[in-house]
């Protein structure tokens, strides 16, 4: 077994709470592959703490809060499937020598901006500037040229197939290296589609989070595919369209349309999503909004019942009394997030039925999509 045989890009409260408990547990039970090498790719010289407390053997604390099955959970766990941990650019060597010999799969979560391309992105010399991608394919470059056998790349960016975005971007920057390397990218990394689906509303400090109870990785079957551990909340499905788009359009949806609403007030003294599930208003506008175009939409689709359950659920999840899920923490990359949740439903419903109307859903693309244009 490889020292480390999963490397994880990123160090957020979501990866600490999701990937990385999964595998604790696992590890507990003799299930999982092997510990994480983790890698700061942002260099972030203030998170230093943060990495020292993740690679901590005593582990870091999660604490799980919500409701499980009508029952009320308040616990906390130690998470200690962590063993390294790296910050780029300082350890760029040796993330490259552990990506060229130990790793089996890589993992990462770079927030929705996170597979932006930048200036930087055609060099073939490391650069701190670089995206993800373009990081990622410089050290698959490494693993490449050390004749190193085949891996396994599981983006948990909350992108439509986004093994397949990654796949398509990475095959992009390569061009600017050898043909051959292309061609072992094709042929010796297997790129796995996948969805996370987990409210992890705040850190603890210097690592750990709190989490509500509710978790799910969805990972879309392939020849070859291998999994970092067992456990119940990852699922193996032949087709991730169906549960990412209840995710993505009903939940991640549905946080934007709160965020919208609560931005236009600058002097909101609300925080947390809690506090609009509180308010009469907010949630009347919610729940009308879900069940004129949201569960309409779905409709289109002849999903309707699946949808009317996800949304009960999802109420469900943004009342929950012990998270502490910050508007402003939603509201970060509000552009992308509105563009990706709200526009990308809107094109998803018209391509079953184009006449259909989604005023409310509507003018918020198209409010945003203004303001994109004006700031530039």
């Amino acid at each position: 077994m490889s020292t480390t045989p999963i490397v994880q890009f990123g160090t957020s409260r979501f990866l600490q709470a999701h990937v990385d408990l999964f595998v604790s547990e696992a590890l507990d039970r003799g299930e999982a592959l092997g510990q994480i090498s983790v890698v700061q790719s942002s260099g972030d010289a203030a998170r230093a703490n943060r990495l020292k407390a993740l690679a901590d053997p005593a582990g870091y604390d999660v604490l799980i809060k919500g409701v499980d099955g009508g029952n009320l959970v308040n616990t906390a766990q130690k998470i200690k499937s962590i063993r390294k941990t790296y910050s780029l650019p300082a350890d760029v060597q040796d993330v490259a020598e552990i990506i060229s010999e130990d790793a089996e799969i890589i993992i990462s979560n770079t927030a929705d901006a996170g597979f932006k391309r930048q200036s930087q992105d055609t060099d073939t010399e490391f650069s701190a500037g670089m995206s993800y991608p373009a990081k990622l394919t410089w050290f698959l470059h490494q693993r490449f040229r050390s004749g190193s056998k085949p891996l396994q790349v599981m983006p948990c960016e909350l992108v439509p197939q986004n093994g397949s975005v990654l796949r398509d971007l990475v095959l992009e920057i390569a061009a600017s290296y050898s043909p051959d390397f292309q061609d072992w990218l094709n042929s010796n990394v297997l790129w796995v589609n996948s969805l996370v689906d987990r409210i992890v509303s705040e850190p603890l400090q210097p690592a750990g989070a709190v989490a509500e109870p509710y978790a799910l990785w969805a990972i879309e079957d392939q020849p070859g595919l291998k999994l970092p551990c067992k456990h119940p909340s990852i699922k193996v499905v032949q087709d991730l369209e169906e549960v990412e788009t209840l995710k993505l359009f009903i939940l991640n949806l549905g946080h934007t349309y709160l965020v919208s609403r609560w931005l236009k007030s600058k002097d909101n003294p609300k925080q947390f999503v809690r506090d609009m599930m509180d308010d009469p208003e907010d949630l009347a506008d919610l729940e009308d909004l879900y069940r004129q175009e949201v569960v309409t939409g779905f409709k289109a689709h002849g999903r309707e019942q699946e949808a009317e359950a996800y949304v009960a659920t999802t109420l469900d999840r943004f009342r929950n009394p012990f998270l502490d899920h910050r508007l402003a923490d939603i509201a970060q990359n509000h552009e992308e997030k509105t563009q990706r949740r709200v526009a990308g439903f809107l094109a998803w419903v018209q391509r079953a039925d184009p006449a259909m109307k989604m005023p409310r859903l509507e003018k918020l693309a198209q409010t945003q999509e203004m303001a994109v244009t004006h700031e530039a």
